[in-house]
């Protein structure tokens, strides 16, 4: 990272910060002031605690219900990039600050998310991390807007969510109008697929990247001999599957979360279908081969970012990430600990914690993280976004091939 802060913390002081903004992850991680003393070096006292100035940042993903997995993932990322930030010391305008990562539970849900997004208004946060899900960043990010707060997504892949005309929106994943088209390349230059079947779950998500595989598989010649639809909550697929083996497809495509997607997927195996479940990055995750059983075997899947494996630290960041939460990277971890690192260099850019001033500093990021190079177009799009193909392997995710746009 390209950070050079003024002053370092004494473990104390970072127990102390961590206690602060960390209570979230007390029963479920371990406690934040024992992992923040294992995760600091000793090193020369700064101002006390009450001499800083302290500055929120927001970060909202459901941390409750079935998606629970994916947002706690998605928010100990920022909180590791928060704990290794304040371990060193931050000073803007020659003021020390104190980050605390404000962490609020959308549960999936829209309008929870626009309950959560006005809260994190409330609380003056000088910007925003999140959301998870495109069907409920898309709402919220309306909020932020006329806030004038930045709202970074490590997840968010609708087109959508930046086409709206928002100056606050960016995210730093690619979209599914990128995901979508590679994963219609699969089927149909790989898997040499005529015939296709495509099922989503109807969430602004599972449609939106069903429809660009939809387009490009079209354009492509290909025949599209059903499409069906279910729901986030569905758990049995048999009416869907039984239409489905009447057809007999070459390429099922799923579009949605790995809550729903891994159930389809093992159903679909028990029911005869033998023909190969192409999904997106909700699909993909480490959480898919206890879900799906050995019908992840039959899993073809995307992510809208280069995979922990390819990143040239991303060995270290597993390591680190395990050691403090005991639990594997699930997915979005890597961009959320970017998401957080990339707003405290707007701000040092700035040299301010106004939150207008921050956003106005993160239009022009020209940042080497983690997950890569971080640079926005005008809509706050990556301007060089890479897909990567997973396959499984004996029930563990394998790269397949990787796709830089």
């Amino acid at each position: 990272m390209r950070f050079k802060f003024a002053h370092a913390v004494s473990i104390a002081a970072a127990v102390a910060m961590a206690t602060a903004c960390g209570k979230k992850d007390e029963g479920g991680a371990g406690g934040a002031a024992s992992a923040a003393s294992a995760a600091v070096a000793p090193a020369a006292a700064v101002a006390p605690a009450s001499e800083a100035t302290i500055v929120r940042i927001g970060h909202v993903a459901p941390l409750t219900g079935t998606q629970a997995h994916l947002g706690k993932d998605n928010e100990n990322g920022a909180r590791l990039a928060l704990e290794e930030i304040s371990s060193q010391g931050l000073t803007i305008d020659g003021r020390a600050i104190r980050l605390q990562l404000d962490s609020q539970d959308d549960a999936a849900d829209p309008r929870t998310g626009e309950e959560a997004a006005q809260r994190l208004i409330d609380d003056h946060v000088v910007a925003v991390i999140g959301h998870l899900n495109s069907g409920v960043s898309i709402p919220a990010s309306k909020i932020y807007s006329d806030a004038g707060i930045a709202q970074i997504s490590p997840s968010t892949t609708n087109p959508q969510y930046t086409k709206q005309g928002y100056k606050t929106t960016f995210r730093v994943v690619a979209t599914d109008a990128q995901q979508g088209p590679v994963l219609a390349g699969y089927a149909m230059k790989t898997l040499h697929a005529k015939k296709v079947v495509i099922v989503d779950d109807a969430s602004a998500y599972g449609r939106g990247l069903a429809d660009e595989f939809a387009k490009t598989v079209q354009a492509g010649g290909i025949k599209i001999a059903a499409r069906e639809s279910t729901t986030e909550k569905a758990r049995n697929f048999k009416a869907i599957i039984t239409k489905i083996k009447r057809v007999q497809p070459d390429v099922v495509m799923y579009g949605g979360m790995d809550v729903t997607g891994g159930p389809f997927a093992k159903e679909a195996a028990a029911l005869g279908v033998k023909a190969k479940i192409l999904a997106g990055d909700g699909v993909c995750t480490q959480q898919l081969p206890e879900l799906a059983g050995d019908a992840v075997q039959n899993v073809v899947c995307t992510e809208a970012g280069p995979a922990l494996s390819k990143m040239d630290k991303g060995a270290d960041f597993a390591q680190k990430y395990e050691a403090r939460f005991h639990t594997p990277v699930q997915i979005y971890a890597p961009f959320t600990y970017d998401a957080m690192y990339v707003i405290v260099d707007a701000m040092k850019r700035a040299n301010s914690i106004e939150a207008g001033k921050v956003l106005a500093a993160m239009a022009t990021t020209d940042f080497n993280g983690l997950t890569g190079h971080i640079a926005f177009d005008d809509k706050g799009d990556l301007k060089a976004g890479t897909i990567t193909l997973y396959d499984f392997k004996d029930k563990k995710k394998e790269v397949l091939d990787v796709v830089k746009q």
